[in-house]
């Protein structure tokens, strides 16, 4: 498990308020940070993230590298939605907090979210990125939002400069009703560095044999409520299967009613031979009805 410091970088520029991505920009890009979160701390308990925002007046430093969840979220709740993006000022402070992490052990990364117009020009960009593959800090850019060729060729000329043994990846989302987590889920910013697995052994994924070795043939990464589902579905029907073969077993154990006698030891018909009903119940009805038929005559003869 890769052990990382990460700085996510957010975008909270003007430009964040479209409703181009599912839900909204800004609440695409607080999905996808909380996916990141987990992501990192589940491959290794001793990875740290941080948060900073690069709209409004300027970048701001929300969380510093921490492993409590709580703080991200809190920091995702008070950022304000405001101004433009200084990109190469809050690509700087990331890398001056990872510069300061506690654990030297951990590598560093960077995640920026940019969804509006990169007002840098292309040769500071270049600088920056040099001097980011200097101090050994990978960056990842996730473009969305204003996607023309200007900011996207800024993205790929820094990509392509910071990039040191396929370290650092640039992934351009259009617009469409898939969630940025998920698309993120089943990039290289994720799937490269061993935190969600994309595949079998050796890298192959997809629909290889017996499904990429992925359980009921589905990656859990890419389609998490699908494979929930599937597991919930055989496991209903596991257990619909357990109860039936009960129900049959105990079945088949119990004994039937023919060879069990009566009360008494013996069997015996409702009618006797006179058609008058039979058991133990007769004698002592006949004796009472001869006892008051003597009570009579003894009446009359008085």
């Amino acid at each position: 498990m890769v052990l990382e410091a990460t700085m996510i970088v957010v975008d909270n520029s003007e430009s964040s308020r479209n409703g181009d991505y599912v839900p909204s920009r800004w609440e695409a890009q607080s999905d996808a940070v909380n996916m990141i979160f987990s992501a990192k701390t589940q491959a290794n308990p001793e990875s740290s993230v941080g948060l900073m925002s690069m709209g409004g007046k300027g970048p701001e430093m929300l969380v510093t590298l921490t492993t409590d969840f709580g703080k991200v979220l809190d920091g995702m709740h008070r950022t304000k939605i405001r101004g433009s993006t200084y990109l190469a000022t809050g690509i700087q402070i990331a890398g001056l907090a990872l510069k300061h992490r506690q654990n030297k052990s951990q590598k560093q990364r960077i995640i920026v979210f940019t969804c509006s117009t990169i007002h840098e020009d292309e040769p500071s960009l270049v600088k920056l990125a040099k001097k980011m593959k200097k101090n050994g800090v990978s960056v990842d850019f996730v473009a969305f939002g204003d996607l023309d060729p200007d900011n996207t060729r800024k993205l790929e000329v820094f990509s392509e400069t910071v990039n040191s043994g396929d370290g650092s990846h640039l992934i351009i989302i259009p617009p469409g009703p898939s969630l940025l987590s998920d698309h993120l889920l089943s990039s290289a910013i994720l799937g490269g560095d061993g935190s969600v697995p994309r595949g079998g052994e050796d890298g192959v994924g997809g629909a290889g044999e017996s499904g990429g070795g992925f359980e009921f043939g589905v990656d859990p990464s890419t389609d998490p409520e699908l494979a929930l589902a599937l597991r919930m579905s055989m496991e209903e029907e596991k257990a619909r299967q357990e109860k039936e073969n009960k129900a049959k077993s105990e079945a088949a154990k119990e004994p039937g009613l023919e060879g069990i006698p009566e009360e008494g030891g013996e069997s015996q018909p409702l009618l006797n031979s006179s058609g008058e009903a039979s058991g133990s119940g007769t004698a002592p009805a006949t004796e009472d009805m001869e006892d008051k038929e003597d009570d009579a005559d003894k009446m009359d003869t008085a």
